[in-house]
């Protein structure tokens, strides 16, 4: 749910430089990540509830904050979950240009959103073994590359690669890096399918830190002993790359893998956010209809509203996604540090599995970093332009927006939410 694979991280070299591109894999998971891999280890064990960082949110400060977390959740999804079936499809004309023609991409990207739909549908049990085995599948070919790059060093110093259209600079960059390295929170909405929660997640998150920044630096330092220029990178570049070290099948091995990443992350997460419209209707804050499940206890209605949402952002283009994903995906996160926070002041007796070291200073203390980061994302987000104005003013709507779904969902049903806590699983 975090990462694919080292797919997506070509537009940081081109932005950034090798040097840079590097400290920014090395550092971004220290500032970014491993705080809130750190919180969410804490609330996790605490509430591991259906619905996860919206149930700590609601439970923390109130019916209007929970919701407001689930709806820049579920807007941000619409963005991010579009990025997946688009790097899918950048992948997919590195082998075959034919599908650069017309709507030809679009359909690939639309196919890739009914596959995971289905599959989802099956159940979590499917998701989750084919989301372990397409991890290995789409690894393969980096270890590939770490392996050969020493042998090719300088060799590529002058290496004629295709020209790139990248207009990624140093903060896009940094914007990518944080895209690659967030969604952490997104595990904690099956809590309730998950084995011992209160012990699982805080070890699967601090370990999981390590292995993807492991996977992302890697490759591009074994890139840069081999000379190749930081303009020859650009999204889907790693597929030429991987051809001018090792021929044309770890290129095709390169096409393949960076199409596994995109269907397995977006499968993956498929799984995480159609269970927030579960949560909200068992909580009557959204109609009873998105609360149906099937035998293998799929939301199968959840699953088939948010595919619709996610299949309208298709033609948005990779980096004005990341920038608008960022945008609402931060905000939502900003509510979660909060959370931590208030239940330590309300509830200082929760049991609390894993606690954030430091006391009340390092609950407090871990927020600092990321919510700065954010400010990368409104930079960005006043240049960069979705359907005549700038990104900061469209997500500025779609928050305000929530806002207003609130008061109308509060006006039809008054006393339609229910105050109490679902049960937490067994330890």
């Amino acid at each position: 749910m975090v990462s694919g694979g080292t797919y997506g991280t070509e537009d940081i070299v081109h932005g950034a430089g090798y040097g840079r591109a590097i400290l920014i894999l090395l550092l971004t998971p220290l500032l970014w990540s491993l705080p809130t891999a750190f919180m969410i280890g804490e609330l996790s064990s605490a509430l591991p509830y259906e619905g996860g960082y919206y149930a700590w949110v609601r439970r923390a400060m109130g019916n209007f904050w929970g919701f407001q977390e689930a709806w820049l959740s579920l807007v941000a999804s619409i963005f991010d979950m579009a990025i997946y079936p688009t790097l899918f499809v950048v992948y997919l004309t590195r082998m075959f240009p034919w599908f650069r023609e017309g709507h030809r991409g679009w359909v690939v990207g639309l196919v890739v959103v009914a596959a995971c739909t289905l599959l989802n549908i099956a159940g979590v049990r499917v998701v989750s073994t084919t989301s372990l085995w397409l991890f290995f599948a789409l690894s393969a070919p980096f270890a590939l590359i770490v392996v050969l790059a020493p042998f090719k060093y300088g060799a590529l110093l002058h290496a004629v690669t295709t020209p790139t259209t990248s207009k990624v600079d140093m903060i896009g960059g940094v914007l990518i890096a944080m895209w690659n390295y967030m969604g952490w929170d997104n595990a904690s909405t099956i809590a309730t399918e998950v084995e011992r929660p209160q012990r699982t997640y805080p070890r699967a998150m601090l370990v999981a830190v390590a292995i993807v920044a492991l996977s992302y630096v890697l490759p591009v330092a074994a890139l840069w002993m081999t000379g190749l220029a930081p303009s020859a990178w650009e999204t889907g570049s790693w597929a030429e790359i991987a051809g001018l070290l090792g021929g044309p099948l770890l290129r095709i091995g390169l096409v393949i893998g960076g199409m596994v990443s995109a269907f397995g992350m977006f499968n993956a997460l498929v799984m995480s956010y159609s269970r927030l419209p579960l949560a909200m209707a068992q909580d009557g804050m959204l109609p009873r209809v998105f609360g149906k499940v099937n035998r293998r206890r799929a939301p199968w209605v959840a699953i088939l509203a948010c595919a619709v949402g996610w299949a309208m952002c298709l033609g948005l283009g990779f980096e004005r996604l990341v920038t608008i994903d960022i945008l609402l995906y931060g905000t939502s996160l900003a509510l979660e540090f909060v959370a931590l926070i208030a239940l330590r002041v309300r509830e200082p007796e929760l049991p609390r599995a894993f606690r954030v070291p430091g006391g009340m200073f390092g609950a407090i203390g871990i927020g600092i970093m990321p919510v700065l980061l954010l400010g990368f994302s409104v930079i960005r987000s006043e240049s960069e332009q979705v359907w005549g104005m700038s990104s900061l003013a469209f997500g500025m709507i779609l928050m305000g927006a929530g806002v207003v779904a609130y008061f109308l969902n509060h006006a039809v049903r008054p006393a339609g939410w229910t105050t109490e806590e679902r049960p937490q699983p067994a330890a």
